[in-house]
């Protein structure tokens, strides 16, 4: 359907996911829940090894939470379905790497959401904000988040007075991974997805996964649940045909084929 909100294509291993609800990609409950379906799919779907999110147009990324819908009714606390905000920021087991293609304008919610991606890359005209301290209300996901990312102070700057970055400082400041002109974000982003869905896909998920885990623990607890073999995407790897397959394709050197198994 062509008013559908979430536009979908596969190309092999790789999932592209286009927010489409003009004039500005913003995202209401009914969106939001698509979203959750899609990338729950994604997240399941042993065909699929990476994901691209963007926005439809050149101006918005998205903005992050539809103010009309909620001026309409549309609660801001609402059921956003699964994943929370944007079907992402809190979804559970996902071990597979997904990259923000920032087309334009990404603020408030949009910003969040991009933060949940593992990579980041924006359109030379993209632009960055938490606009929500000017409408008294609190980016919840990004104070959480955002402070982890980038400087401390740069990140309560933009939290506390809501200003502007353009893509080249968000990239200063290590927020974004790369800009490029905006005729060839799509097609770099592309690149870049290829790259990561010709690896292992079982070692992106231990990988994603002593990230996540780890993030508020300790080096040696986290060290010890990795030899205690605690993590299950690690010990997954350890028994794996993927794990045989590298070392075999090191001593006859060629390139691996990896299976996922």
């Amino acid at each position: 359907m062509t008013d559908d909100p979430i536009k979908i294509v596969k190309n092999g291993h790789i999932l592209e996911v286009t927010l489409d609800r003009p004039k500005a990609n913003a995202i209401d409950l009914v969106t939001s829940r698509i979203m959750g379906e899609v990338f729950t799919d994604f997240r399941d779907d042993p065909e699929l090894r990476v994901a691209i999110i963007t926005g439809a147009g050149e101006k918005f990324f998205c903005p992050g939470w539809d103010l009309k819908a909620a001026a309409a009714g549309d609660a801001v606390d609402g059921d956003y379905g699964k994943g929370g905000f944007g079907g992402l920021q809190e979804l559970r087991g996902l071990n597979k790497p997904v990259i923000a293609a920032i087309n334009g304008i990404c603020c408030g919610g949009g910003l969040e959401l991009a933060l949940s991606a593992d990579l980041i890359v924006a359109a030379d005209h993209a632009t960055f904000a938490l606009p929500e301290i000017r409408s008294g209300t609190v980016a919840d996901a990004a104070s959480i988040k955002l402070p982890k990312r980038i400087p401390y102070h740069i990140a309560m700057e933009m939290l506390l007075t809501g200003r502007w970055l353009d893509s080249e400082e968000a990239a200063r400041w290590g927020l974004i991974n790369h800009v490029f002109p905006a005729s060839d974000l799509l097609c770099e982003a592309r690149k870049l997805a290829d790259v990561l869905a010709s690896g292992p896909p079982l070692v992106y998920a231990a990988i994603k996964e002593v990230v996540r885990e780890a993030e508020d623990m300790k080096f040696q607890d986290a060290m010890n649940r990795i030899t205690n073999s605690q993590f299950e995407t690690v010990e997954r790897l350890y028994r794996s045909e993927d794990q045989l397959e590298g070392a075999k394709a090191f001593a006859e050197k060629r390139d691996p084929v990896w299976k996922g198994r």
